[in-house]
């Protein structure tokens, strides 16, 4: 077997190498500087702005977008590689290269279902990053781990459809640049328990829409990606032009939309735990206690050996996983996005829980990027399905190869 990548794939990461250490590390800094001296907290800082316009420039743009090179995307397993780079900053590089969450999922959304003037007027501006947009799925009153669940109606009503309910931890909605909302709902509630939802494009300043706060994950804000917001549908009315693909294929469009963005996720975050291994040896060769230096102590040395292991055998995974949605398909690759999503954020929360045991007081504090991304990585056993509902599935199905 070869495991070697393609020499395009070379050539880009030395492209992303570069970026990294030449716009990237030097400006998180920067990127703290400026979000302390916002006047709206919601807003993206300057810096950001200036990292597109360079990797732009760069051809490293859009990298996410698989089946569709005329847009700058590349396949699944050429992408992973570099997401996992773009992961050692998680709060910059996705974004500098216009390859963050919700927006990416929202393009492929639009890229695979749109019409002609849906894509017109917000893919384009979406991939030109002149916009942002949030997905409007989860809602506070139902267990929204079952997406059938919900309970936010999309009626339609002559030319319109009419939206009423309640969602939240809507990402990317606080920042005033999100200009465009897909919402998903119930259009039919008396049909097949998979057709029952509908999907509609609705934009920020539509009347009866209120975005009522920002929520914060194990007390972050992640205001610099435009917050997680609580919503209120009252009798939001839109065209019913701005129905996704068709009515009673909410649910379909849900999932083509969250296999990519699970594998995503999992490639960025094995860059996480990559730059957190990395902090860790430094700090234990550096810091010395009881006599000798922390690296010294046999505890630790196992918990680097654990990492380099579980880091290597994640990585095999994900591109495995990669190879397989680009040459047979999300659906002939479930198996693989499903155990992938279960082994990585839980896999990755451990290696980000020792590097800041090795760093003591400094781990948990703004000092080092540790805290946030255990914050982050420990909300992926939640978002885009929780593990329990993916470990039912994967057993259910391991069940039945053996049913006679």
């Amino acid at each position: 077997m070869d495991f070697s990548y393609d020499s395009e794939t070379e050539e880009l990461r030395a492209k992303l190498l570069a970026f990294m250490d030449e716009c990237v590390y030097p400006n998180e800094s920067v990127h703290e500087e400026q979000l302390a001296a916002r006047e709206n907290r919601w807003t993206r800082p300057p810096v950001i702005a200036e990292l597109q316009a360079e990797a732009r420039a760069r051809g490293l743009w859009n990298l996410f977008l698989a089946g569709h090179p005329e847009h700058g995307g590349l396949p699944n397993l050429q992408y992973a590689p570099l997401a996992e780079i773009t992961g050692r900053s998680p709060r910059l590089a996705p974004i500098a290269l216009n390859c963050a969450a919700p927006d990416t999922g929202n393009m492929e959304v639009l890229t695979m279902f749109g019409t002609e003037a849906q894509k017109k007027r917000w893919l384009e501006p979406l991939l030109d990053a002149r916009i942002r947009s949030a997905f409007a799925m989860t809602e506070p009153a139902v267990a929204s781990s079952d997406a059938t669940n919900i309970t936010t109606s999309i009626i339609r009503d002559g030319d319109s459809y009419v939206i009423n309910g309640r969602k939240w931890f809507i990402t990317g909605a606080m920042d005033p640049a999100c200009e465009v909302f897909i919402v998903m709902g119930k259009s039919d509630p008396e049909a097949a328990r998979h057709k029952q939802q509908s999907m509609v494009l609705v934009p920020r300043d539509t009347p009866g829409l209120t975005i009522e706060r920002g929520m914060t994950v194990l007390g972050y804000d992640d205001g610099d990606h435009g917050g997680h917001a609580e919503l209120v549908f009252d009798g939001v009315r839109v065209p019913a032009e701005n129905l996704i693909g068709g009515e009673g294929e909410g649910f379909a469009v849900a999932q083509a939309r969250l296999g990519p963005g699970r594998i995503h996720h999992c490639m960025r975050s094995i860059g996480m735990a990559e730059r957190a291994l990395e902090l860790t040896c430094e700090r234990v060769l550096d810091r010395v206690a009881f006599g000798k230096p922390i690296a010294d102590q046999g505890v630790v040395r196992e918990w680097i050996a654990e990492a380099r292991v579980a880091i290597e055998q994640l990585r095999l995974l994900v591109l495995k996983t990669a190879y397989l949605m680009d040459t047979v398909g999300n659906k002939g690759a479930h198996t693989e996005i499903q155990s992938i999503k279960i082994a990585t954020p839980r896999t990755v929360e451990w290696i980000l829980d020792k590097a800041i045991q090795a760093h003591g007081a400094m781990g948990v504090s703004q000092d080092t990027p540790l805290a946030g991304m255990l914050a982050g990585v420990r909300s992926l056993r939640l978002a885009d399905g929780p593990d329990e509902v993916h470990l039912r599935s994967l057993g259910r199905a391991e069940l039945r190869k053996y049913e006679k």
